[in-house]
C-alpha cells in the first residue's frame, strides 16, 4: 500500500454543501435559512432565549443539589460472573479483584470500585474482592462456597 492508495471508509465522508447556487439546487436564494430575522443573520446564539418573557430555567424553582462526593460504582451481577467463569475470561481459583474483572473485560470501568449484585446464578467457588455488595449477592457466593470480601467499613446492602 502506497500514499496515493489510502482513501477513506465509503460514506466516511460527504460532499459540503454549496450555498447559494441558484434555486435549481434546492439551497438557492435564502439558503435553506427561511426568511430573514435573527436566525437568518451569522453569529446567532439564543438558546434558551425566548423573546425577552423570563425564560423557564429562571421561572421554575431549583432544588436539591449535586453532592460532588458521590462515589460512582462498576455494576456486576453474580449471574455474569458466572458466565465470565465458564468461558475461562476469569480464573476462579484465584481471588477475583475489580482490576482482574476490567481485564477480563466483564465490567467496563470499574471508576470508585465494583458492587456485586445478586442477578442470576452462581455455582462456582470464589473469592471476590469488592468494593461492595447486596445481600442476595453474598448469600449466592456464600451458598456456592465462596466469600466476599469488603473493604474495611463497608457493610452489605440489602
Amino acid at each position: 500500500m502506497r500514499l496515493n492508495e489510502l482513501s477513506d471508509n465509503p460514506g466516511a465522508t460527504r460532499p459540503r454543501k454549496r450555498l447559494g447556487r441558484g434555486t435549481g439546487s434546492g439551497l438557492g436564494k435564502t439558503s435553506g435559512k427561511g426568511h430573514k430575522g435573527q436566525k437568518a443573520r451569522s453569529g446567532v446564539a439564543v438558546n434558551g432565549f425566548e423573546g425577552g418573557q423570563m425564560p423557564i430555567y429562571r421561572r421554575l424553582p431549583k432544588r436539591g443539589f449535586t453532592n460532588i462526593f458521590r462515589k460512582q460504582y462498576g455494576v456486576l451481577n453474580v449471574g455474569r460472573l458466572q458466565a465470565a467463569i465458564e468461558s475461562g475470561r476469569v480464573d476462579a481459583g484465584q481471588p477475583i479483584t475489580s482490576a482482574a474483572l476490567v481485564s477480563a473485560g466483564v465490567v467496563k470501568d470499574a471508576k470508585d470500585g465494583v458492587r456485586l449484585l445478586g442477578k442470576g446464578d452462581l455455582t462456582a467457588k470464589i473469592e471476590i474482592h469488592v468494593a461492595g455488595a447486596s445481600k442476595s449477592a453474598v448469600e449466592a457466593v456464600e451458598k456456592a462456597g465462596g466469600s466476599v470480601v469488603l473493604p474495611a467499613g463497608a457493610a452489605v446492602e440489602s
